[in-house]
């Protein structure tokens, strides 16, 4: 016997205001974001600028306090304050060459978490975000349906999503859509 599945269609002023999410998507605090590129031996006099170690590994990242680093390639960093907008100066600090761009105002952070919120970033990152192949800290330039995005795990059940500004409502309203598809 074939069964006949139907999608529920949602009214678009409905959108994102179901309450029986395992997964929520909410847009993070404020930050200040650097654009980071360096060589290899200027990593320990910038690390000592920041207050915290630049990650050399691929997809990793360091943190101390508001201060976290992503690796995003051999040369390569974001590097986000949730708190102190200091780390311009504090990078200026840095007698090494390398390039800090202020990026604060062109990205946009976005919270996904939950039980389910690998799920819920899967439903448009190729990416495997299985815990073994990508654990807590874990942190990689990817795509998210159409878009560029930086994505950071923080939690085994909570990511960072990092997308330019002009990509912002595309990337919360396809991840809210892919909440209410992950829905217990």
């Amino acid at each position: 016997m074939v069964e006949v599945i139907g999608a529920t269609r949602l009214h678009p002023l409905q959108a994102g205001h179901s309450s029986a999410l395992s997964v929520s998507v909410t847009l993070a605090e404020n930050a200040t974001r650097l654009s980071l590129r360096a060589r290899e031996d200027a990593i320990p006099a910038i690390s000592k600028a920041l207050g915290l170690s630049l990650p050399t590994k691929p997809k990793t990242s360091t943190s101390e306090g508001t201060r976290s680093a992503l690796w995003l390639g051999p040369d390569e960093w974001l590097i986000i304050d949730t708190a102190d907008s200091s780390v311009v100066a504090d990078i200026a600090k840095a007698k090494v060459l390398h390039s800090a761009v202020d990026i604060s105002h062109r990205n946009i952070g976005i919270l996904v978490s939950g039980k389910g919120a690998d799920a819920v970033v899967n439903g448009g990152c190729p990416q495997d975000l299985s815990l073994a192949v990508f654990p807590v800290g874990a942190a990689s330039r990817t795509v998210l349906g159409k878009i560029e995005i930086v994505l950071w795990r923080l939690a085994e059940n909570e990511f960072r999503v990092e997308c330019w500004r002009s990509f912002s409502n595309y990337a919360y309203a396809f991840l809210q859509e892919s909440a209410r598809d992950v829905a217990v």
